[in-house]
């Protein structure tokens, strides 16, 4: 207060001059932030490292220096009439625990203050796993599991937290525009090679991001530009040594000298042949051509505004069965799907002069276009076979809008009020005339939100917040005769409210509970066509559906310390989550005249997942990196499931039941390590482990299930690098390896036209060796 009154009085300033690097070199394009409670305002520094800030009231301050990559740097300064200069080392951030993320709050805050827990996926860490896609690196993220769940088409879905991929909700640059569609196949259509990072939130977070973040959510944020580089790499595997997978790709950034403007432009083109695991002619992989492109760009009018821009495209061929070079409707099996997508943003941000408050407007959009074929049993068959064969053509169009508006304001106390309306439009219809098969589905919703960040000291603070979601669902859903509608209007509240406390300086205690919902709408297995018995495997809702509601509790203990040199983060959290009239998929044991299987989705009498998820980090110098992390859990229900239902006309079928969710493993983890002995070479080893666990297989055309408890898994890969600076604006990069080192694969699929497709479980892929070269201009 005396500074700010002496500076009502004599207007005086002062400015300030800093140069930021690290042990050995200057960091350029770092983050710097000057704060008091009457006055505060941010910059960049240069490619040297150098900053200015000019025109500032005398008084005392909170200088905080950030940079992807190092540790924050706080210290409290004090503003003169003269100019300071001052040098700040920034330490290098080995486990990535001071990233800032937005996931946790919609706001910029440092991962390792935030009340909610967040994981991150670096660029780091991806291109360690050498993985090509989105659905390749997930998995690196405790209580994360990715799984496929079909040898013809390759469909995988997400799971946190023991519940499947319908619970999560997958954002796009934090818009919800990853629509049921996209969920089925788009993990494996998204590149690495366009992502800055990937954020996880386990368990609810619905009061924020709506309906469908039961589990929690998973945020792929795209690169921005930041600085003037290029890259061109590419990547050649050979799966189980003998099937190739090819991918090029390039990023390349420009900004302007003042930091104002720039644009990212990224590309990707992969090539990937079919993969028959035991020889009977019918895919385990299937082949996939991918080629997506994008921009990303934004535009400061001034330092308290900015507009940014993202758009992608993505061109996706992938076809699986038997006999890929002759049309489908000849073949016993195949599954072929041809998407078309689009995806994009803007953004508008504006901040008053303060930097107190900040006002947000976007809009994002997805659509989907996709030419399919599901059937078979064309080949070598009767002429009556072939005409049914011909029917399994189908289109599917996909169309996702998101329109918002949210304002934060910044309180002189440090507490944080967030508000913000969003519009949702989901629009799908995918039809197969020849089976008589229609989803027409239209969902809107309309949510607001509020939330209130208190801070009554340094220590504590909490999260209060609520969402109120107006949702209206229309749908009208046949197949083979059978129809279905819904026609739903429904307003639900979802409260939220999280704690976190620091027990010491470096011990913090998280806890939290949230309520979710989801309203009856196909989701994506919904969406999904399996074959089984030759004949495809069709999923309709039941009549009369009730929304699910779920309550989800957390709390955690997380300990990080930096101990001379060495870095460490360890961290254990239990969960628990509820759910009332889960939607469960149940075979009916109805088959349909043109022989199709019918599974039907209906309510559950609840259900309970928990757990506990466990992380450890440690990085004893800039050479060694150790991170663990796993999850114990279980899932069950509270009274017997019924997965298969007789009709009673086979004698030796009958009802099938469990009480424990299936293709749900109670334990599951990852592993990795890093050695950087050099400059030029470093060595990764990673690798995830999946517990054993019951998957159902279907052993009849009617759909008659047989329970099989698998073994365990551990897939390892092994990495190496090694990096030449050709000269300053020219880089090199040589990397080679094995992924899933020890072929932890399964070994029983089922052979043949007639097999259950959904038979599948464990790693994504055998073992794969591989070699890669990047080259371009690097930071």
């Amino acid at each position: 207060m005396i500074a700010l009154n002496t500076y009502l009085v004599t207007g005086q300033t002062g400015n300030i001059k800093g140069n930021i690097n690290t042990n050995e070199f200057p960091l350029p394009y770092a983050n710097i932030a000057i704060s008091n409670p009457s006055f505060n305002t941010y910059t960049s520094a240069d490619g040297d490292g150098f900053f200015e800030i000019k025109n500032i009231p005398i008084g005392d301050y909170v200088l905080k220096i950030s940079s992807l990559g190092h540790q924050t740097l706080t210290e409290n300064i004090s503003i003169t009439p003269n100019t300071s200069i001052k040098k700040f080392i920034l330490k290098e951030d080995r486990l990535n625990l001071d990233q800032i993320v937005v996931s946790a709050t919609r706001n910029r805050v440092n991962r390792k203050n935030a009340p909610v827990v967040v994981n991150v996926l670096s660029p780091k860490l991806l291109e360690a796993t050498q993985s090509i896609s989105i659905s390749e690196g997930l998995n690196y993220s405790t209580g994360v599991r990715v799984e496929n769940n079909c040898q013809n088409c390759g469909f995988t879905q997400v799971r946190l937290n023991g519940l499947d991929g319908s619970y999560t909700q997958v954002l796009i640059n934090s818009r919800a525009v990853f629509s049921a569609l996209n969920s089925v196949y788009g993990l494996e259509q998204i590149p690495t090679n366009i992502v800055e990072r990937i954020e996880v939130v386990r368990s609810g977070g619905s009061a924020l991001y709506g309906s469908n973040a039961i589990a929690g959510t998973i945020n792929i944020i795209t690169k921005d530009p930041i600085l003037n580089s290029w890259e061109i790499g590419t990547y050649f595997g050979l799966i189980d040594g003998n099937t190739p997978d090819r991918s090029l790709n390039f990023n390349a950034s420009l900004v302007s000298d003042d930091l104002m403007s720039g644009i990212t432009v990224f590309g990707l083109n992969r090539d990937r042949e079919e993969f028959d695991a035991n020889d009977d002619g019918f895919t385990e992989l299937t082949t996939l051509q991918n080629t997506t492109f994008g921009i990303k760009t934004f535009l400061k009018p001034n330092d308290r505004s900015k507009i940014s821009l993202d758009l992608t495209t993505i061109k996706e061929y992938r076809r699986g069965g038997d006999r890929l070079d002759i049309a489908p409707h000849f073949t016993d099996i195949t599954e072929e799907l041809d998407h078309n997508t689009f995806l994009g943003g803007i953004t508008y941000e504006v901040e008053n002069k303060k930097g107190t408050n900040n006002l947000s407007i976007y809009t994002s959009g997805q659509y989907t276009e996709r030419d399919s074929y599901y059937g078979g049993l064309g080949g070598s068959r009767t002429r009556q076979d072939s005409i049914l064969a011909l029917n399994s053509y189908g289109i599917t169009k996909d169309l996702a809008l998101l329109a918002g508006i949210q304002f934060t304001q910044n309180l002189k106390n440090d507490d944080i009020i967030t508000i913000g309306t969003e519009y949702n439009i989901s629009d799908t219809e995918d039809i197969i005339a020849g089976y008589n098969r229609l989803i027409d589905q239209q969902v809107h919703t309309i949510g607001s939100y509020a939330q209130y960040e208190w801070k009554p000291n340094n220590d504590f603070t909490a999260l209060l917040g609520t969402r109120l979601d107006h949702v209206n669902v229309k749908g009208e859903y046949n197949i083979g005769g059978i129809s279905r509608e819904i026609s739903i209007n429904q307003t639900v509240l979802s409260p939220r409210i999280t704690i976190s406390y620091n027990l010491l300086n470096s011990l913090k205690l998280r806890g939290g509970y949230a309520r979710g919902f989801r309203a009856p709408q196909a989701f994506n297995e919904d969406l999904h066509i399996s074959s089984v018995g030759g004949e495809p495997q069709f999923v309709i809702l039941s009549e009369n559906l009730d929304t699910e509601f779920s309550n989800a509790f957390t709390a955690s203990l997380n300990y990080t310390k930096n101990i001379n040199k060495i870095q460490t983060d360890f961290l254990l959290e239990g969960f628990y989550t509820s759910l009332e009239d889960p939607f469960t998929l149940v075979s009916t044991g109805a088959v349909l005249e043109n022989g199709s299987i019918l599974e039907e989705v209906r309510n559950g009498s609840g259900a309970k997942v928990f757990g506990s998820n466990f992380e450890i980090g440690i990085s004893p110098s800039k050479e060694w990196q150790f991170q663990l992390g796993g999850t114990i859990q279980k899932a069950s229900y509270n009274e017997s499931q019924i997965l298969f239902e007789t009709d009673g006309t086979i004698p030796q079928e009958s009802n099938v039941a469990v009480d424990e969710f299936v293709r749900n493993p109670n334990t599951y983890g990852y592993l990795n390590t890093s050695w950087v002995p050099g400059e030029q070479f470093n060595i990764d080893l990673t690798g995830t482990y999946t517990g054993g666990m019951t998957v159902p297989r279907v052993i009849s055309d009617t759909g008659f299930l047989d329970l099989v408890d698998t073994d365990s898994f551990f897939d390892m890969n092994l990495k190496l690098e090694y990096h030449s600076d050709i000269s300053e604006n020219f880089h090199i990069t040589f990397s080679g390896g094995v992924k899933n080192i020890f072929n932890s694969y399964q070994n029983d699929f089922d052979i043949g036209p007639l097999r259950d497709s959904d038979y599948i479980y464990g790693p994504g892929s055998p073992r794969t060796f591989f070699i890669g070269i990047k080259f371009g201009k690097l930071h």
